[in-house]
């Protein structure tokens, strides 16, 4: 029994050892060019990643950093140190979590449209008294509800 193992063991060494060789002895697979497909009809673009930060001072020290990215916007604020933490504790270098903007309303923007409309008002008064006025047809009478 002892001679048979030792067959199978040296039977499957050789086995080993063999198959890279047979392996080898195979030639690669011959490879064809492929050609170029139509170009794609949509062209993707990276988004405008262009940041502006703005940063309010006062004595030197930080107190706000308003970062725009893209259409957001959101502002940075130190942490407030509690009692009398001194600078470079830890505790007066934080930054509390960001703060978004949620609404916010632009009162001149109707003083603007006002004063336009106005403007337009007016020249179309001036334009208008420049050419002969038009006979305006007369007003109908209103209708009589009935009983």
């Amino acid at each position: 029994m002892r001679l048979s193992s030792a067959w199978i063991t040296v039977a499957s060494g050789l086995a080993a050892c063999a198959m890279p060789l047979l392996v080898g002895a195979q030639q690669p697979p011959v490879l064809e060019k492929l050609e170029e497909g139509e170009p794609p009809a949509i062209t993707i673009r990276k988004p405008d990643t262009e940041k502006q930060i703005t940063e309010k001072r006062q004595q030197g020290k930080v107190t706000e950093v308003k970062v725009k990215s893209g259409k957001s916007t959101y502002y940075l604020k130190p942490a407030d140190p509690a009692g009398s933490a001194m600078r470079g504790d830890g505790q007066s270098d934080e930054i509390r979590a960001a703060q978004w903007p949620v609404l916010e309303f632009d009162m001149g923007v109707k003083k603007k449209k006002a004063a336009e409309e106005a403007a337009a008002a007016a020249a179309a008064k001036d334009a208008g008294a420049a050419q002969p006025a038009a006979k305006t047809p007369p007003a109908a009478k209103p209708a009589t509800p009935a009983k």
